[in-house]
């Protein structure tokens, strides 16, 4: 690790308890290196002063630092299966299930939770946690305002039953809406809740370092009730889930034993 992205590194943690050390080094540095390229500044020293003093481009910072590419039904294929296989289980034991999105960014995944949830329970009876480490996009997610482009799977009896269109946006219902709560999360530092019948965390790990992926997959393992479920990935499969007290259910589910 270069001395300049080092004492970067170390500055951030200690601003915002963000650590970037965390993350895979490689793509982590190109993806900020080009930020502060753009924004006229000719080293990680120089960007770091500016972040002290400019909590708007702190902001911007943070967001890039984050990966926020979200679609509803991202993976359309997984949902069924989630749909189909996962969710009947869970509500046979539980019936108010505990369910937490976790690194949910714009909301695009806890709002596709509810939507089918919808098919098996009242929406009253559907409480969602989503948790974010990035304001800006906790932010969008809590107005649920989305372009077409993110709608690209949706089944059009969802679209036409829980979205509101106006012009080239759409506005998820209120209904949905309500039964999200958004909290800010910091996963790698911040204490995990427990007694979840299903978790899902997807899109995200691939962007640690194998030992901070070791670290969550224990936390998220903590986190879940005897037989509760994991969802990751497409990308993200655990080649070891036994390490962590996870079977393979389905590929990408994982149940804790």
């Amino acid at each position: 690790m270069s001395q300049d992205y080092h004492i970067f590194v170390s500055n951030i943690k200690r601003k915002t308890g963000v650590d970037l050390a965390l993350y895979k080094e490689a793509q982590m540095k190109r993806r900020l290196t080009s930020l502060y390229e753009k924004k006229g500044f000719k080293s990680f020293e120089q960007f770091f002063n500016e972040l002290n003093r400019n909590d708007k481009l702190l902001n911007e910072f943070l967001d890039r630092m984050t990966i926020n590419v979200s679609e509803f039904y991202r993976n359309y294929k997984r949902w069924e299966v989630l749909e189909q296989n996962i969710l009947p289980n869970i509500l046979k034991t539980n019936k108010r299930p505990k369910i937490w999105s976790a690194a949910c960014s714009t909301g695009e995944e806890p709002y596709t939770l509810a939507m089918i949830i919808s098919k098996f329970l009242p929406l009253s009876q559907v409480q969602i946690l989503a948790t974010d480490i990035d304001e800006n996009v906790l932010a969008r997610a809590k107005n649920a305002v989305y372009p077409e482009r993110s709608l690209n799977e949706v089944p059009s009896d969802i679209k036409s039953k829980f979205f509101v269109r106006d012009g080239d946006l759409y506005s998820v219902t209120d209904d949905i809406k309500k039964t999200v709560t958004f909290k800010k999360q910091n996963l790698l530092s911040d204490p995990f809740g427990g007694g979840f019948d299903l978790i899902v965390c997807r899109n995200v790990l691939i962007y640690f370092t194998e030992e901070a992926k070791d670290e969550l997959y224990k936390k998220f393992s903590s986190a879940l009730r005897k037989d509760g479920i994991f969802f990751v990935g497409s990308t993200e499969q655990i080649f070891n889930p036994g390490n962590y007290g996870f079977e393979t259910e389905e590929t990408f589910f994982y149940r804790k034993k």
